[in-house]
C-alpha cells in the first residue's frame, strides 16, 4: 500500500488491488477533477460497492476501443489513474453521475478478476520530487507558451493564466496542460504513460507549441477577414457615391439584379390595368433606393403582395348538379335548406357563368355542422376554401389592412385568405360572425360591410394594397349562433339560412354514418376490431347530452372508443369488442341527464314552458306557491322586465276570471303571498313566450289541480286571453320532444312554422294550437273542474280551436 496527495490534502493511501473502472473517451490524470456518467452493469455495481466503504479510491483505465460494450481486461490500457469518488449522485435506475478526482499514476501488474467488476492488482507510480536545470528550463518554457496560448484563446477565462503561475511541480504542471489540451485520446494515454518528468515535459511543450501555431493561424485568418470586411465596405461606400455622381450626370443605369424579376412577375400576373400602372411605378422606384433603406424593404414587401395576389387565377366549377348533390350528402346528413340553397346556386351558374357569388350566414347552435358545412361546399362545387375566425376581432384593420406608413404592417384577413387559397373566387368561411367586437380601434362589423355586399364587393379596397381587388366571384360564408348581437346594416346584406337542431333519429343517424367511423378509426381500431350498437348510441344520446348538435355526443363516443383502445393494447380485448348500451353505463358512470318532468310537475302550482337559447330549445320548469301574508307578488329566478310583465299579466287574467275558475273574485288573494319562480336562478332568462305558462301555473296552484307531466307549452298572453304568435318553435319542439314531453300546446298563429319541424317530431308528440287562454287549462291540467271545461267549451263552440 502506498501514500500519494490529491491536490493540497492529506496523503490518500492507495491500496495494492484496486477496483476498475473502464473510462471511454477519455483520460483521467492526477490531480485532475472530472465528472463522469456510469451506466453500464459491472461500472453500477462497482459504483454502489465503492461508495459503500470510508474514502473510496477506485482504478480508471481508459479502454483501447470506445465503441467495445463490456471492456475485458485485454480491452484496457495498462496505465492508469488510481482516483477519489468525490461525489455520486443518482440520476435514474441504474444510472450514475460520478465525480472523480486523480490522486496518483499506476501500472497493472496482474488482473484478479471479472465478476461482479473488474479488479486489478497495481503498482503505484508517483512523480518523483527531485529536480534540476534542464528540468527547471523545461517548466518555464512550458509556462510561458501555456500564457500565451491563454491569450490566444478569449473563450477561456483570465484567471487561467494565474493557475499556470501557481502549479510549481513538473510532473502536475504537464498533467494539467494536457489535460486541457484538445488531444486525441491516444495521444493523451502517451502521456500518461509516460513516467520520465522530462521526457513527459517535452511532450507536453510539443503539443502546447503545435496547439500554439494553431491559434496563431486561426488569429491571423480572422485579421484577414476583417480586412475583407473593410474592403468591401469601402468597396459599396465608394458604388453609392459613383451611383450618385451618375445620377447628377442623368448616366444611372436602371438595370438592378433580381428586380428584373418583377417586372416577368407584374406581367404574368395579368393585374388590372390600376394595379398594373401602381406596380410598375412602384417597382421604378425600388430600382433607385438602396438596398439597406427601410424603405426598400416595405417597397419590396409591397411589390411581393401585389404580383402574388391571385388576380386572374380562378378554379373552374363543377356544374353537375348530381354531383354536388352526392358531395354534400356524403360530408353532412340533413340540413336541407344550405344544400338546396346550393344546388340552386350552381344551376344558375350553369345558365349563366358571370353570376356573383351568393353571401349566405348560416345560423344555429353549435355542433350542428355550420363550419364543416362550408369545406364541404368548396369540394363540392370544386373550389378552393378559405377560412378567418372573426371571434374576439376588435381592430378594423384586421378586415381592411393597415396603411404602409406603420412598421410591420399586412393586408387585412380577407386579402391573405384570398392569397393563401390560391385563387380569386374560392369558397370563404367567415365563422363566428356575431361575436365580432368593436372598441376605440375601428368597428369590423362595419368594415364587413363593403365584404358583404354584392353591389359593391367587386371594387373592394384593403389600405394596405390601395388598389381594388374583385371579391364578387368569392362565395362567402358566414357562420353565427345568434342574429341578436348582428348589425342590422350587416345583417339585411345577408341570406339567412337557419339550422335548428337534431332530433333523436337524426343523431343516430349521424353518429352511425360519420361519427362513430371517424372515432374507430382516429383510436385506431376501425371496424373490424370494434363496433358500438345502435341502443349504445341512443344510450349516449338520451342519458350522456342534452344539446342541440353532435359536438358532445362525438366526445362520449370517443370515451367510448378509449376504453376499448386500453382493452386491445393490454391484450384482453375480444377479436371483435361490441359496446351495448349496458357497457355504455359502465364506461361513462351513471347518466348526467335523466327525465324530471314527472317529478317536478306532481303537485298544484308547476308547469312545463319552452324556451329558445342560443344553443337550441331548452325546457323551462315554472313553480308557484302560496302562503298567509297580504296580496303581495314575489318574483326570483333572475327573471327580465318582459318576463315579469308576463308574470303580472297572467295574475291579472286570473283575477278577472276568477269566478269561471271557481275561485271567491272577491278575497281570493286577501290573506296569500304568491311567490313565482323559475328554477336555474345562475341564468338570466327573458321574454314574453312563457305568459300562458305563468297563467297555467298561477290556476293550477290557485284551483289545487296539478298540470299533466307530459304537457309543455309556449305562447304569449294579452288581457283579453289571446295566445300571440312566439318565435323558435321549431327549436323549441325540438327541446320537447329530447326532454320526452308528449302534448305540446302552441299558438294558433304558429301553426305555419310546423312545416319546418321534422315528422319524426311530429308523429311522435301532440301539438295543439290554441287562439284563447280559455281553451289552454282544459289540455294542461289533470282532471280540471266543471268550471274549466265549460269556459274551453264556450272557445271550441266559437270556433277558436285548432289542431
Amino acid at each position: 500500500m502506498t501514500k500519494a496527495k490529491a491536490g493540497g490534502e492529506a496523503p490518500v493511501e492507495i491500496p495494492d488491488s484496486l477496483p476498475i473502472l473502464p473510462l471511454r473517451n477519455s483520460v483521467l490524470f492526477p490531480n485532475s477533477i472530472i465528472p463522469i456518467d456510469v451506466g453500464r452493469r459491472k461500472s453500477v455495481r462497482l459504483v454502489e460497492d465503492a461508495i459503500a466503504k470510508e474514502r473510496p479510491v477506485i482504478g480508471i483505465l481508459t479502454q483501447r476501443d470506445a465503441r467495445t460494450e463490456d471492456p475485458a481486461s485485454g480491452d484496457l490500457y495498462l496505465v492508469g489513474c488510481a482516483a477519489r469518488i468525490l461525489k455520486v449522485i443518482k440520476l435514474a435506475k441504474d444510472n450514475f453521475s460520478v465525480i472523480l478526482q486523480g490522486v496518483s499514476r499506476f501500472e497493472v501488474t496482474a488482473f484478479e478478476g471479472n465478476e461482479p467488476f473488474l479488479s486489478a492488482r497495481i503498482r503505484s507510480v508517483p512523480d518523483p520530487t527531485s529536480t534540476d536545470v534542464e528540468l527547471d528550463a523545461l517548466v518555464m518554457n512550458l509556462k510561458d507558451i501555456a500564457k500565451r496560448v491563454v491569450k490566444l484563446m478569449p473563450e477561456l477565462p483570465k484567471e487561467a493564466g494565474a493557475l499556470v503561475d501557481s502549479v510549481t511541480e513538473a510532473g502536475h504542471l504537464a498533467d494539467l496542460i494536457t489535460s486541457n489540451l484538445e488531444l486525441e485520446v491516444g495521444e493523451k494515454q502517451d502521456v500518461l504513460e509516460t513516467f520520465d518528468l522530462k521526457t513527459r515535459t517535452r511532450k507536453v511543450l510539443q503539443f502546447l507549441s503545435r496547439q500554439l501555431e494553431v491559434l496563431k493561424v486561426r488569429e491571423r485568418i480572422n485579421t484577414q477577414v476583417q480586412e475583407e470586411m473593410g474592403r468591401n465596405q469601402r468597396e459599396y461606400v465608394l458604388r453609392q457615391q459613383l451611383k450618385a455622381i451618375k445620377e447628377e450626370l442623368g448616366e444611372l443605369d436602371d438595370a438592378g439584379g433580381d428586380l428584373d424579376e418583377f417586372a416577368e412577375k407584374i406581367t404574368k400576373a395579368r393585374l388590372p390595368e390600376e394595379a398594373e400602372k401602381v406596380a410598375r411605378k412602384q417597382l421604378d422606384r425600388l430600382k433607385g433606393m438602396q438596398p439597406s433603406s427601410a424603405e426598400y424593404t416595405v417597397t419590396r414587401t409591397y411589390l411581393e403582395w401585389l404580383v402574388e395576389l391571385p388576380w386572374s387565377i380562378s378554379t373552374e366549377d363543377h356544374i353537375e348538379l348530381a354531383e354536388v348533390r352526392r358531395c354534400l350528402d356524403e360530408d353532412h346528413y340533413d340540413l336541407d335548406k344550405v344544400k338546396k340553397r346550393i344546388v340552386e346556386y350552381m344551376a344558375v351558374r350553369k345558365l349563366k357563368n358571370d353570376k356573383k357569388g351568393p353571401i349566405l350566414c348560416l345560423v344555429g347552435p353549435p355542433g350542428v355542422g355550420k363550419t364543416s358545412l362550408g369545406r364541404s361546399v368548396a369540394r363540392a362545387i370544386g373550389r378552393k376554401f378559405g377560412r378567418i375566425s372573426l371571434g374576439g376581432v376588435r381592430d378594423e384593420a384586421e378586415i381592411r389592412g393597415h396603411r404602409r406608413t406603420y412598421v410591420g404592417s399586412l393586408p387585412g384577413r380577407v386579402i391573405q385568405g384570398i392569397k393563401k387559397a390560391g385563387t380569386n373566387n374560392p369558397v370563404f368561411v367567415l365563422d363566428e360572425i356575431d361575436k365580432l367586437g368593436h372598441d376605440f380601434r375601428g368597428d369590423p362589423a362595419s368594415a364587413l360591410l363593403e365584404v358583404l355586399d354584392p353591389e359593391q364587393n367587386s371594387s373592394f379596397s384593403d389600405h394596405y394594397l390601395e388598389v381594388t381587388f374583385d371579391l364578387s366571384k368569392v362565395m362567402f360564408i358566414a357562420t353565427a349562433n345568434q342574429l341578436d348581437p348582428i348589425p342590422w346594416a350587416l345583417r339585411d346584406r345577408l341570406e339567412i339560412i337557419e339550422l335548428p337542431g337534431y332530433t333523436r333519429q337524426e343523431k343516430k343517424h349521424i353518429a352511425r354514418a360519420f361519427l362513430v367511423p371517424k372515432q374507430l378509426e382516429e383510436h385506431g381500431l376501425g371496424s373490424d376490431r370494434a363496433a358500438i350498437t345502435d341502443d349504445a348510441v341512443f344510450e349516449v344520446i338520451d342519458s350522456y347530452t342534452r344539446e342541440a348538435g353532435v359536438r358532445n355526443l362525438e366526445r362520449e363516443l370517443g370515451a367510448l372508443c378509449r376504453t376499448v383502445a386500453v382493452r386491445v393494447a393490454e391484450g384482453q380485448a375480444k377479436d371483435h369488442e361490441v359496446v351495448n348500451a349496458e357497457e355504455v353505463r359502465v364506461i361513462l358512470g351513471p347518466p348526467k341527464y335523466v327525465s324530471e318532468v314527472a317529478d317536478r310537475t306532481s303537485e298544484p302550482g308547476v308547469a312545463t314552458g319552452l324556451a329558445w337559447t342560443a344553443v337550441g330549445g331548452d325546457i323551462l320548469f315554472i313553480e308557484a306557491t302560496k302562503m298567509p301574508g297580504k296580496g303581495k307578488l314575489t318574483l326570483t329566478g333572475q327573471l327580465g322586465d318582459v318576463m315579469k310583465e308576463s308574470v303580472t299579466a297572467a295574475l291579472s287574467f286570473v283575477r278577472s276570471r276568477a269566478a269561471q275558475l271557481g275561485l271567491d273574485p272577491g278575497n281570493f288573494l286577501e290573506n296569500v303571498d304568491l311567490h313565482v319562480h323559475v328554477p336555474a336562478g345562475a341564468v338570466p332568462k327573458d321574454g314574453p313566450s312563457a305568459g300562458i305558462t305563468m297563467y297555467t301555473s298561477l290556476v293550477s296552484l290557485l284551483t289545487g289541480v296539478p298540470v299533466r307531466p307530459d304537457v309543455a307549452m309556449t305562447g304569449e298572453i294579452t288581457l283579453r286571453g289571446n295566445v300571440l304568435q312566439i318565435g323558435g318553435v321549431k327549436e323549441k319542439l325540438l327541446a320537447a320532444h329530447r326532454a320526452g314531453i308528449k302534448r305540446v300546446i302552441i299558438p294558433d298563429r304558429n301553426v305555419k312554422d310546423l312545416i319546418d319541424v321534422p315528422d319524426e317530431v311530429k308523429s311522435e308528440m301532440e301539438i295543439l294550437s290554441v287562439k284563447r287562454m280559455d281553451e289552454v287549462l282544459a289540455i294542461a291540467l289533470k282532471d280540471p273542474p266543471e268550471s274549466i271545461l265549460e269556459l274551453a267549451r264556450a272557445a271550441k263552440a266559437e270556433g277558436t280551436t285548432g289542431t
